[in-house]
């Protein structure tokens, strides 16, 4: 028996071109304003959002433009939105007095949502050390987890797959083995952290120094502190080798930090309280050299036309 086709109801062109519409409508990013009580910082984000002067500027700039490029952020299962990149215009929103901002919201893994976080921020100019070995640290453990391999099998040669971090070193334009320097300094504790972002130690006995135990490292603070003194490079490549040997006590470390360092034996020191007497109270340690300097080069002028006589 042959089947009819009355019963058989066909779609319609127009409805049929409005589903597919309203589909790939649905899968278009929008920009969405969403009110700042709303959206949270992301969960370990390692870039500080600070109140500076450059933060002033932003907020300037969003009170009289708005926010020119929209904050990308993704549902949280309690409820508001995680913010991937835009913790800074968030700030600046609020400084600016507003109660909402623009959003690209995006449904994204863990490790997508760490991707996406870093590649936006680790361009920025005036990174800190801190910020970086952190970020650095977060993107090559994303990676690796989405390489879809153990840790160990994912840092060696299989076939013709690249290493994570010779992925990430070509991404971002450095080397291997800077990345991993930089990732080393997440082993230091905060206040030997806060003193590689000061400028206080730098960054080449810093990457030393993070090969220190934690409880060697908490002893260090107190030899530099009892000296007055932070490690130079060779200083800290003999804490360091003095750690692995087992030998490492605060009366080595002491006896380490109170040795003259080449640059202090090339300097000469002038205390203000000495210098004081002979310049007005008004003047700065900065007008005192300048003047210092003057006289000096005023010296020498005299003293090569005596001696061409």
């Amino acid at each position: 028996m042959k089947s009819s086709g009355r019963n058989i109801k066909l779609t319609s062109y127009d409805d049929l071109f409005s589903t597919e519409e309203s589909r790939a409508d649905a899968q278009r990013e929008k920009v969405m304003e969403i009110p700042l009580s709303e959206l949270h910082p992301f969960r370990n984000h390692p870039f500080k959002v600070l109140d500076d002067e450059k933060m002033q500027d932003t907020a300037d700039s969003i009170h009289e433009y708005g926010v020119m490029v929209p904050a990308i952020a993704r549902p949280r299962e309690e409820g508001g939105y995680e913010l991937i990149a835009g913790h800074r215009r968030k700030r600046g929103c609020e400084l600016a007095g507003l109660e909402t901002m623009p959003v690209i919201v995006r449904n994204l893994d863990d490790d997508a949502a760490t991707l996406v976080m870093v590649d936006s921020n680790i361009q920025r100019e005036n990174i800190l050390p801190s910020e970086r070995a952190f970020a650095y640290r977060m993107k090559l453990e994303a990676m690796k987890r989405q390489a879809g391999r153990p840790s160990r099998e994912n840092m060696s040669q299989v076939g013709t797959q690249k290493r994570s971090d010779q992925m990430m070193a070509e991404q971002l334009g450095e080397s291997r083995n800077q990345i991993q320097r930089f990732i080393r300094l997440t082993n230091l504790i905060p206040p030997l952290l806060d003193m590689v972002d000061t400028k206080q130690i730098a960054f080449n006995p810093a990457v030393e120094l993070s090969y220190l135990k934690q409880n060697e490292q908490t002893l260090l603070l107190d030899a530099m502190d009892s000296e007055q003194a932070t490690p130079s490079l060779s200083q800290a490549q003999r804490l360091k080798k003095f750690s692995q040997d087992g030998r490492l006590d605060l009366n080595v470390m002491r006896a380490i930090m109170s040795e003259e360092k080449k640059a202090d034996v090339d300097r000469v020191t002038l205390p203000c309280d000495k210098l004081s007497r002979y310049f007005p109270k008004s003047w700065t340690p900065r007008q005192m050299e300048e003047q210092i300097m003057k006289l000096l080069e005023g010296w020498h002028r005299k003293q090569q036309k005596s001696q061409e006589r």
